[in-house]
């Protein structure tokens, strides 16, 4: 029972599945080592450990041009299991991975090292081919090695492609005839793409730190432009696209300097084909252009009225995700702007039965475990041996004892513990705190009252945070000076507290809010100031006052926390000096609270490290009211040791 004053027991749970069996929320220390954990009857490092690999993979793919409807040739490799001896099989179950990243260097040939060529599909081919699975890697349209060009982040057009790639797949004398899709990022979402084509032989995806809603949970968090993420994603895809290999060797991914280009396909040994092809990528999109002519959700493109931002998200298509499609969905509480969002509601608006949700001190791509408490930079968890799992019990139909685990997996930090659970929300307890009198918040509104900032345009929240690696930013450290940082914004603490606590899940604020233009953005930081003083980046949230308006989720958008439609006709500026709500919830995180912290709430009105500022040339005067009837509040899901 928990027993804090403002805490109230919620009775609406979002997505209980019935066919897991009825898993309570349990939890296991990761100390040393997480191969114990109970959160999981097998724990991936187990289940990884007792499948090990009974095939070798190629030294090379075979790599070839499969030719599209309008005669576009897209470049394929193929990598496929080596069994020896009578008996071994010859078919298999293929997994594919569509990238924009190149699916292979060409590596220089004055090289007299071993390289890897294949940096991005290298832990998948190492994981799943020497199991039984061929991967079929592919430079999507526009990119690497294939022709054509791109019209769209995340064109249509590709996603036509994937249905002719599956055709392609089913009818190759080592195709079983089933078909699975992963990839991290654009990647993931790629196989979201291939599910929405509906083709029958995609039987498993698993979708990783992969977004939903292009638009809302990438591009324009609460209704912002992330505009230096617009610039440094466009300079990173300028310089593979256009096979500028001094640029490419600036992004750590990337770096080795024997990488040589997109590699050609074998019957392309001189590279002319290859060369053709990166001239006409010259034509493609470019980001900051491109993403700007959406400055609403419901805007289309002038030239194309068919054309509008759900053309380019997945959810727009999963619709058409046929129902035995099982999904693997995985994200990190440091997933960038909104992929973790995107990653939930995936979870949570999809029919399929098979569906699995896993949430890790994760940054982009699990490439950092972010936990200030961590005892390694890399990631802790084995979630490869999690894909594997999936794979076997739903695409090489392997009894894995998955369908015994529950749905969900999530890992607190500070607590530095994974936890399982069969629904969202994780936690049944809201605990509300409200904006008081001397920069406090507490469990009750108090008398009406407010507080005054000015907009600082000049403040940012630095350059080793949650959004740099969304432009391929090898970002290490995270928030290294956020108490310096927040330390300039007006801020509200709670009393040190008794006990340890936890928050997991979506916290909430509503702020009443006057400004003196008819346009603010809120920025809210949520942080734990240790009893030392030192002071912990949590979460954040993000609103265009402009798009305060709320509204119900569409179906495919399911969530329990509050939905705002971004359009045109829902945009209502402000009206100067008289008070608006804004009601908006802040990133997901699971994060453990210890006994002597103090929880800290901030806001700003920029963050022009990341966000274009509004209103352009006016840094507003906000006005926070608080208690009466304007009361303030942040709303926690909570849990009191």
């Amino acid at each position: 029972m928990v027993r804090n004053a403002g805490v109230s027991m919620g009775t609406s749970r979002v997505g209980a599945l019935h066919p897991y069996p009825p898993w309570r929320l349990v939890s296991i220390h990761m100390s040393p080592t997480p191969t114990t954990a109970p959160a999981w009857r097998e724990p991936p490092r187990d289940y990884l450990a007792r499948r090990p690999a009974e095939y070798t993979s190629p030294a090379r793919p075979l790599s070839v041009y499969v030719t599209m409807r309008d005669g576009c040739r897209l470049a394929v490799d193929v990598y496929l299991p080596q069994a020896e001896g009578a008996g071994a099989p010859t078919r298999w179950p293929a997994i594919v991975i569509l990238t924009p990243y190149y699916r292979r260097f060409a590596i220089a040939p004055d090289t007299n090292r071993a390289v890897e060529a294949a940096p991005g599909a290298a832990k998948f081919r190492d994981l799943l081919v020497p199991r039984g699975y061929a991967l079929v890697v592919v430079d999507v349209r526009g990119t690497g090695a294939s022709f054509g060009m791109r019209d769209s982040f995340r064109s249509p057009t590709e996603r036509e492609d994937y249905r002719e790639l599956a055709d392609w797949i089913v009818r190759q004398t080592w195709s079983n005839g089933t078909i699975g899709a992963t990839g991290i990022s654009y990647v993931g979402a790629a196989a979201l793409f291939l599910a929405s084509t509906g083709h029958p032989a995609v039987k498993a995806i698993a979708p990783l730190f992969a977004i939903w809603d292009t638009w809302a949970d990438h591009f324009y968090p609460g209704g912002l432009l992330l505009n230096r993420l617009a610039h440094g994603y466009d300079a990173l895809m300028v310089a593979l696209d256009h096979d500028r290999r001094e640029d490419v060797r600036g992004y750590a991914y990337f770096a080795d300097p024997a990488f040589a280009g997109p590699q050609p396909v074998d019957a392309d040994p001189d590279g002319t084909d290859c060369r053709a092809a990166i001239a006409e990528h010259r034509a493609n999109f470019r980001m900051p252009d491109f993403i700007t002519e959406f400055k609403f959700r419901d805007d289309h493109l002038a030239y194309d009225p068919a054309f509008g931002t759900p053309s380019f998200s997945p959810y727009h298509y999963a619709g058409s995700i046929r129902d035995d499609v099982a999904i693997l969905s995985v994200s990190g509480w440091m997933d960038g702007a909104g992929y973790a969002n995107g990653t939930i509601v995936r979870f949570l608006a999809l029919p399929n039965p098979k569906r699995h949700l896993l949430l890790g001190a994760w940054d982009h791509g699990a490439r950092i475990n972010v936990s200030p408490w961590r005892d390694t930079v890399e990631p802790r968890l084995d979630w490869l041996g999690e894909l594997l799992r999936f794979f076997d019990e739903h695409l090489a139909d392997r009894r894995t004892g998955l369908s015994d685990e529950a749905p969900i997996h999530y890992f607190t930090m500070h607590e530095e513990a994974w936890h399982a659970a069969t629904e969202w929300p994780l936690l049944p307890a809201t605990r509300r705190l409200y904006l008081a009198a001397d920069h406090a918040l507490a469990d009750a509104p108090g008398s009406a009252d407010c507080d005054r900032a000015r907009a600082d345009f000049g403040w940012g929240s630095g350059t080793q945070t949650r959004y740099e690696r969304l432009a391929a930013v090898d970002t290490r450290t995270y928030y290294p000076d956020w108490g310096a940082r927040v330390a300039a914004l007006l801020s509200y603490d709670l009393p040190p507290l008794a006990h340890d606590a936890e928050i997991s899940g979506h916290p909430v604020v509503t702020l009443w809010l006057a400004a003196d233009q008819g346009d603010a953005a809120l920025f809210v930081y949520l942080s734990e100031v240790e009893a030392d003083g030192t002071v912990r980046y949590i979460t954040e949230g993000v609103l265009r006052a402009l798009h305060r308006a709320e509204a119900p989720p569409p179906r495919l958008e399911q969530r329990p926390w509050p939905y705002h439609p971004f359009t045109r006709a829902a945009a209502a500026p402000l009206v100067p000096g008289e008070p608006a709500r804004l009601r908006f919830a802040l990133l997901p995180t699971s994060w453990r609270l210890e006994a002597g912290s103090r929880l800290r709430l901030s806001i700003a009105g920029a963050d022009a490290d990341h966000y274009v500022l509004v209103p352009h040339g006016r840094p507003p005067l906000l006005t926070i009211h608080r208690g009466g009837h304007h009361a303030s509040l942040i709303e926690l899901p909570w849990r009191s040791a």
